[in-house]
């Protein structure tokens, strides 16, 4: 369970779940405390909005297409992309994800990521639970 309001879960049938920061302080907390190193983190690029991250208790290193589409469907959703059809979207392992000294909240850096294009999804849609 997450330990701030401004962070939503949300849990797949298949025992990952999808947490979702809701503010820049939230994204900093979630991104940089909350996440494992081998969790995956997603974000819409080049846009204002929330940072995604996916995790499963076993944590694998990696994750289906189908998590890496709800994940990167949640974090266009809840961005400033959310009427723009199909956005890019920026995912890496954690790991990957740092702040640098004196950034804004909410601003991180990433050392790799990979892009997928999806058009956003929404929770209550998709039929996860919160």
């Amino acid at each position: 369970m997450t330990s701030s309001p401004d962070i939503h879960q949300f849990n797949m049938d298949d025992g990952w779940e999808i947490l979702v920061g809701r503010s820049a302080r939230a994204n900093d907390h979630l991104s940089l405390k909350l996440a494992h190193p081998n969790d995956f983190w997603f974000h819409v690029a080049g846009m204002p909005g929330s940072h995604v991250v996916a995790r499963h208790p076993d944590r694998p290193v990696q994750c289906s297409r189908e998590v890496k589409r709800t994940a990167a469907g949640y974090a266009v959703f809840f961005s400033k992309a959310r009427s723009a059809g199909k956005v890019a979207v920026h995912w890496t392992q954690c790991r990957h994800v740092s702040k640098r000294r004196g950034a804004p909240a909410g601003q991180v850096t990433l050392q790799r990521f990979e892009v997928i294009r999806v058009e956003p999804l929404d929770p209550k849609s998709s039929g996860e639970t919160p």
